[in-house]
């Protein structure tokens, strides 16, 4: 019986340390980006409207 709380004990105090210090998971969706098509992500229309204008340059 001893040895099964130790063995107990020692899980617990492993899955806490691992919650602790291991890698950190966000809950929470604040950081994230919801997926955005490409006509409405501002980045992606910059660089069309750059890529545009550079073939015009060529031209």
């Amino acid at each position: 019986m001893l040895y099964l709380l130790a063995a107990i004990g020692a899980l617990t105090v492993a899955v806490l340390l691992w919650r602790a210090f291991g890698p950190q998971l966000t809950t929470s969706r604040v950081g994230r980006r919801a997926p955005v098509a490409p006509d409405d992500d501002p980045e992606f229309l910059r660089k069309l409207d750059e890529h545009v204008r550079r073939k015009d340059d060529e031209k």
